[in-house]
């Protein structure tokens, strides 16, 4: 089956070419430490030769208690991430949580995110679609693979196809979730590029009490399970230290781990190009 590109900036992803890495932090904690992480990662990712966009969130809005950091107010973010991306010259994806958001969001944004737990909302992905720009729906853990052909109806109807897909695990019981690698299969069979988060899919959501937990020890098998599937790209959240990260430490990559991460999967993604076009010359 003939897979879609969607390009933005510099980047092109697509289940047919080298796997392309989203990375960030969780959340900007201050405009300071969030510059320096960037520009680190940006370092690194030129120096693998591998396809990078920076993964931007400037409010955290379903954290497990209201006491929790959230983020940095909007309008301050938006400026600040538009002047970084700028600088850098990388693209950079950001969250939108309301229909609201959406074109104010687009001005400072390679790519519109949706998040797992709004991804059926019909008026943020209308909004989403409307400014044109890539669009990554994270599917819900709560949804079964194939009911994503909803949501991509919804962002083709308003004449959107620049669509990517994301898996980032399903619910488990209570506190966990679980990654059912068929899923990834599926979604593929739409011909949109689809993305595998393996950081949030080893979250264990409100595990903590007022927090939630993880296991990062489990990220990088899950990705490389992913990665042989062929897929269009990795999804990570990463910090310089993740036991003081203001949100999702339990989960994320330490930084400087994440050379490692990428040349692993990068052979493996390598080798599952080969082995797929063998298999079938169109894809």
């Amino acid at each position: 089956m003939k897979q879609a590109k969607v390009k933005t900036g510099n980047v092109t992803f697509c289940n047919a070419a080298p796997l392309v890495y989203i990375a960030g932090p969780c959340v900007i904690e201050s405009l300071k430490s969030y510059t320096a992480e960037a520009v680190k990662l940006k370092a690194m990712f030129a120096d693998l030769g591998a396809s990078f966009v920076l993964k931007a969130s400037f409010d955290k809005a379903n954290r497990t208690s209201h006491a929790s950091f959230r983020g940095i107010p909007m309008e301050t973010a938006l400026a600040f991430l538009k002047d970084l991306k700028n600088r850098l010259g990388v693209p950079v994806l950001i969250d939108v949580h309301e229909p609201s958001q959406a074109a104010r969001v687009a001005g400072a944004a390679d790519i519109l995110q949706v998040p797992a737990f709004l991804c059926r909302q019909t008026d943020l992905l209308f909004a989403c679609a409307d400014t044109g720009l890539a669009v990554n729906v994270k599917k819900g853990q709560f949804l079964a693979p194939r009911d994503m052909a909803n949501i991509i109806a919804k962002l083709e109807s308003r004449g959107n196809r620049n669509i990517l897909l994301t898996e980032r695990g399903t619910s488990f019981g209570y506190n966990d979730l679980v990654v059912d690698m068929r899923g990834i299969e599926i979604m593929k069979d739409f011909g949109y590029p689809v993305i595998f988060d393996c950081t949030h899919s080893v979250q264990k959501p409100g595990a903590l009490g007022k927090a939630t937990g993880g296991d990062v020890r489990l990220a990088l098998p899950l990705a490389k399970a992913a990665a042989a599937l062929k897929i269009a790209g990795v999804f990570f959240e990463a910090h310089p230290e993740p036991a003081r990260a203001l949100s999702d430490g339990p989960n994320s990559f330490k930084l400087d781990l994440v050379p490692d991460v990428v040349r692993t999967l990068g052979r493996i993604d390598e080798l599952a190009l080969k082995i797929k076009k063998s298999e079938d010359p169109d894809f």
